[in-house]
């Protein structure tokens, strides 16, 4: 029973994982992770951190994860009638060799990914 269980909350994560890749940006799934949805009468709200990559512009610094930005409130297209509202938690480190406090820089991503232009209006709306 245990394993039974087990493989069907692994084919939930799956399915929802599959669901977001169709509803969001394509490559948003590289740099955030969905950590819970809440499904309303007439709104639906989806919660993002970014996951703790170090920023490819800081790759020969020493930088440690220090939390996250204010939360941002995006609302996004709807879905089946209902609105959506995307809350973005955009991480930040401390750049240990100048003490400086950085966050990614979408527009480097931009430059050197295959960020679709949905990606980056995405992104221009998170950074607005």
């Amino acid at each position: 029973m245990i394993f039974l269980v087990s493989e069907l909350y692994h084919m939930t994560q799956d399915s929802n994982k599959l669901l977001i890749q169709l509803l969001f940006p394509e490559g948003i799934l590289d740099y955030f992770d969905v950590t819970h949805i809440h499904q309303y009468e007439k709104e639906i709200s989806i919660y993002l951190e970014e996951l703790n990559i170090i920023p490819e512009q800081y790759k020969n610094n020493k930088l440690l994860s220090k939390g996250f930005l204010p939360e941002s409130r995006i609302q996004d297209f709807p879905v089946r009638g209902r609105a959506v509202y995307l809350f973005v938690k955009r991480r930040r480190w401390l750049n240990t060799d100048t003490g400086e406090i950085v966050t990614r820089n979408w527009d480097t991503v931009k430059e050197g990914t295959r960020m679709t232009s949905e990606f980056a209006s995405f992104l221009k709306a998170l950074l607005g």
